[in-house]
């Protein structure tokens, strides 16, 4: 697109960086990994959690994840970042259909990048037995999710660039970051 049909965000260099994968890859942690990144190299940005912008009951009829409420709150919760300079919007968070990307961009307000975070599947199921120790109800929907999630994204290719997540979050984040070249 042209500087001149270009919308601001576009413009003036706004972007923004969605880490995707299955549950229990690590998209939380290598978000804020990036976050610090960023900050580190000077650049004025924001983190997000797309599952907390979306953490409401009960789900609306037809919108099992609340996909409806997270859109609406990243709207909104992106303008006032940008409105406060952000140059660079991380979010961790899951979409499944490559039809929606267009709508994350809008709710971003500025140019997408997608990067999905990839981890073994004996690594994740090690932190989601560690994370759910206590909830055995929720360490078996967990579980199930990763498998169902992990083949939904592999058919769906909703990422520009995949990356294969490393032990220290931060070499995580430096992959992404090149990956999405920022």
């Amino acid at each position: 697109m042209s500087a001149e049909g270009a919308g601001p965000a576009e413009a003036d260099g706004m972007r923004a960086l969605l880490v995707t994968g299955a549950v229990g890859v690590g998209k939380t942690t290598v978000a804020d990994a990036i976050g610090d990144e960023l900050e580190e190299r000077g650049i004025p940005g924001a983190v997000l959690d797309l599952d907390w912008l979306r953490r409401s009951w009960p789900s609306p009829a037809g919108d099992r994840f609340n996909s409806r409420v997270e859109l609406a709150n990243l709207r909104a919760v992106c303008a006032v970042y940008r409105g406060t300079g952000a140059r660079v919007l991380v979010a961790a968070g899951v979409f499944e259909e490559v039809g929606a990307r267009a709508d994350y961009e809008e709710a971003f307000g500025c140019p997408l990048t997608v990067v999905r975070l990839r981890a073994p599947r004996d690594l994740v199921r090690s932190r989601l037995r560690r994370r759910h120790e206590r909830d055995p109800e929720a360490l078996a929907w967990h579980l199930a999710r990763f498998d169902e999630l992990s083949a939904i994204l592999e058919v769906a290719r909703v990422e520009d660039a995949a990356v294969d997540a490393a032990e220290d979050p931060r070499v995580s984040a430096r992959r992404v970051l090149a990956a999405a070249r920022i």
